[in-house]
């Protein structure tokens, strides 16, 4: 046992959530949701203010969701890794400085990168920010109520985003980015001086699946959204899908051999859970689409403030 291990188990483990240090292991799940929602009524302004075509438009959205998405698993086995503390302050310190480039950015290509960097910022924080909570509070009433707070927390953003993201937009939409980096900072601060670091071990990370599995995803959405425009027949769409295909078949035949596989095959032997698997991509591909459509018609066709629009999803 290293002496990280030794310090981390000798720690102990708060009975109540009460307390400062949940402001932070929770915060950060308040603004990476809250993140995810209050781009959306924003988008018209920032088209309009950067000269943005449609399909970069979309890549402001889709730039956040793919490396998020993609890199979630890494963040968590990250966080094994190097400790959950250090890897939560990592990740929050870089979500931080995304947004503020973010609310900086004079061109679209500059935004759209600081929203994928944005996007690798949460991935690593939040699933070690839910780590925090175990190695935190005892089992038991503690911290049932600390992932409660949690949960509430991720609900609270996806409805606070729409009205807050509306009400900053009207003032400008680069506030919508820029009201990140103060939470960031408070979060940092509370995470470095009250949170005990965790023990980590030695462990491979499957690096090689984590970017296959972004690029593959990448590859699939530039084909359906250079499809419409370019043609299905276009040598370039045509390109991206065989290199979704090649990416996920190489994705696969990592986690086949990988140590350590970011997605155990083992996870589909059962019917029902892979029916929820099907269930929940469903689900979320339909709600994150229409989210966007609903928050541009509004805007650009019923002629909605950006405030009106974002209390209209309620």
């Amino acid at each position: 046992m290293s002496a990280s291990d030794g310090a981390a188990r000798s720690t102990r483990l708060s009975d109540s959530v009460v307390g400062i240090a949940i402001v932070a292991i929770t915060g950060m799940q308040l603004m990476s949701t809250l993140d995810g929602t209050i781009v959306i009524v924003a988008l018209p302004r920032m088209q309009a203010d950067l000269d943005m075509s449609d399909a970069a438009k979309s890549w402001v959205i889709t730039a956040y969701v793919l490396t998020f998405g993609g890199l979630l698993l890494l963040g968590g086995r990250i966080g094994d890794a190097v400790g959950h503390k250090r890897a939560f302050i990592s990740g929050v310190g870089v979500f931080t400085i995304a947004s503020l480039v973010c609310g900086l950015a004079t061109e679209p290509y500059t935004l759209i990168a600081a929203r994928a960097l944005q996007g690798v910022g949460a991935a690593v924080a939040a699933p070690t920010g839910l780590a925090l909570i175990a190695t935190t509070y005892a089992v038991g009433h503690a911290r049932n109520q600390a992932l409660a707070v949690s949960a509430a927390m991720q609900g609270l953003g996806s409805v606070l985003g729409l009205v807050l993201g509306g009400a900053l937009t009207g003032l400008s939409w680069r506030l919508a980015f820029l009201v990140n980096v103060p939470i960031g900072i408070v979060i940092v601060w509370i995470a470095v001086t009250r949170l005990a670091e965790t023990g980590h071990v030695r462990l491979k990370l499957d690096i090689t699946g984590a970017l296959l599995a972004t690029l593959g995803c990448t590859s699939a959405v530039l084909v359906f959204t250079q499809g419409p425009p370019r043609g299905w027949v276009d040598p370039w769409v045509i390109g991206a899908g065989v290199a979704a295909v090649v990416f996920f078949v190489a994705f696969l035949i990592d986690e086949r051999g990988s140590d350590n596989p970011l997605v155990p095959l083992s996870v589909f032997d059962n019917r029902n859970r892979v029916a929820s698997f099907v269930a929940y991509f469903l689900a979320g591909g339909v709600m994150l689409t229409l989210s966007v459509m609903i928050g541009l018609l509004v805007q650009d066709v019923l002629g909605y403030s950006p405030l009106r629009a974002g209390i209209s999803f309620m």
